[in-house]
């Protein structure tokens, strides 16, 4: 399926033909659609790809589309791999993937798309677009996280893209919300320092494979560019911005030019808004300050555009139907020597689940703090939890079964401290969040049989999973057993 599609319309098209979508039309962007993408995401197994249209206020042909991602076989579309496999067996497929692929550096083309409608100067716009009230005590709308920024180290020329919140202030002026140690916000920071503004493109609704390498942290001075021709397997074509130089994705759906000047010379309160952990932290509630902007100089977008909702959902409520992290973690656990992990999967980014086959003592515990350690999971975790192999890390139902019947809360539990956290976490003490100590506590559970005394553990009393899955195949006509 690699190079299926090019941009976000070819994508939608082939989701559609794998999996459930519904459009909606003449729902309102204040707090309404938030709501039933929530509500879906929450209740709805697998949930369908919304596309929202005929938006009240808006013309038709200005859409919205969400949950996109939010159910696994979707995710492997965007990935070019095949539907048929196992939710498991996609994570490792993915992370095969991701390893193998070569940076191919982007390639410069005249036009695009994305210029079918320009707007500068006095005509720039941001309230065309049907930008939402997500949730219900959100501080503003808000144009991204479904979005990319792209910007430039002022002395190397690296280019770096990352995903980060924008909020609409006015119709050329977006609110941004960048956490500290990010690498746009480093760049940013380098101008600032020289007292320059910082010059920026983003994009609102783009190839699916530029949104998830922005969410992907790459080592400093690797661009994200270069990393999603790899993953197309072609270069991905641009558009040399005629502000400020810097590299427009051709087939966006909306792109801005602008730049971030030094927060002393313009900034504003930014947020509340409900971030992934399902509070309201970052922004100015979070840090007391008020955060940095963009002025927008250019919008261009292409015909009937179509706006990515991707804001964050609490945690009950996942938005991401296969964790990519965890594709990486995996591999990262055995480059550092973690013998036989038999798979590895994030429910939320608070909780890692890694399998393995043990084959000696200690090994769980290895495996644990490895899980710790590794760049994929160190950020903004709480739990790892250890399993044997009979376990599906990607079934949280087993997982939870695991941990109430093989983990003795004296003897198979850890707890380490200090560890990389963020301002996002809402179980932040106030005197950390004052001092930028950014820091949290975890906890490992070895939710294995005692390695001692393995053999003398009890035998599950569980149907074997080959003989499960051939009873779905046989009266899948009779019960109604969710697609798998």
């Amino acid at each position: 399926m690699e190079g299926s599609h090019i941009d976000l319309r070819e994508f939608i098209e082939a989701c559609k033909k794998v999996s459930d979508w519904k459009e909606i039309t003449g729902a309102h962007w204040d707090k309404q659609i938030g709501a039933l993408i929530e509500t879906t995401a929450e209740l709805v197994p697998q949930p369908p790809m919304l596309i929202f249209d005929r938006i009240q206020g808006y013309p038709p042909g200005f859409r919205v589309v969400s949950l996109m991602y939010a159910a696994y076989k979707r995710v492997a579309v965007a990935l070019g791999l095949p539907t048929d496999k196992s939710k498991l067996e996609l994570i490792r497929l993915a992370a095969r993937k991701i390893k193998s692929a070569r940076p191919i550096p982007p390639q410069e083309v005249k036009t695009g798309p994305v210029m079918e409608n320009v707007m500068t100067g006095n005509d720039v716009d941001l309230f065309k677009f049907p930008a939402l009230l997500f949730h219900e005590h959100d501080g503003g709308r808000y144009m991204g996280t479904g979005d990319t920024l792209i910007n430039a180290e002022p002395e190397s020329g690296f280019i770096n893209m990352g995903t980060y919140r924008m909020q609409l202030h006015d119709r050329n002026l977006l609110g941004l919300w960048m956490s500290p140690g990010q690498h746009g916000r480093l760049i940013c920071m380098k101008y600032w320092e020289q007292g320059k503004s910082c010059p920026v493109v983003a994009t609102f609704g783009q190839h699916p494979l530029n949104f998830m390498a922005s969410n992907t942290k790459l080592p400093w001075g690797q661009s994200e560019l270069d990393y999603v021709g790899g993953l197309m397997g072609r270069p991905l074509e641009y558009i040399r911005g005629p502000i400020t130089g810097l590299p427009i994705p051709a087939r966006a759906e909306i792109a801005i030019e602008g730049e971030v000047p030094p927060p002393k010379t313009d900034a504003r309160a930014e947020g509340p808004y409900g971030e992934w952990p399902g509070y309201y932290s970052g922004g100015t509630i979070g840090t007391g300050e008020l955060q940095p902007v963009i002025r927008v100089k250019a919008i261009y977008h292409r015909n009937d555009p179509i706006l990515e909702d991707e804001a964050p959902l609490w945690l009950g409520a996942p938005k991401m139907d296969l964790n990519l992290s965890a594709g990486l973690l995996w591999d990262q656990m055995e480059s550092a020597g973690i013998q036989d992990v038999v798979g590895v999967y994030s429910h939320t980014p608070y909780l890692w689940v890694v399998a393995i086959k043990q084959r000696y003592a200690g090994h769980a515990k290895q495996a644990g703090m490895a899980a710790l350690a590794c760049s994929a999971s160190a950020r903004n975790g709480r739990y790892v939890v250890v399993v044997d192999e009979d376990i599906d890390p990607t079934n949280l139902k087993e997982v939870m079964w695991a941990m109430m019947t093989r983990v003795d809360p004296k003897t198979n539990i850890d707890i380490v401290d200090k560890c990389w956290s963020t301002p996002l976490d809402p179980r932040m003490p106030p005197v950390n969040r004052a001092s930028q100590d950014y820091t949290n506590s975890r906890g490992v559970f070895y939710a294995v049989r005692p390695f001692e005394w393995k053999e003398k553990f009890p035998r599950v009393s569980r149907t074997s999973r080959e003989l499960r899955e051939q009873t779905i195949k046989d009266f899948q006509n009779i019960i109604p057993f969710p697609k798998m």
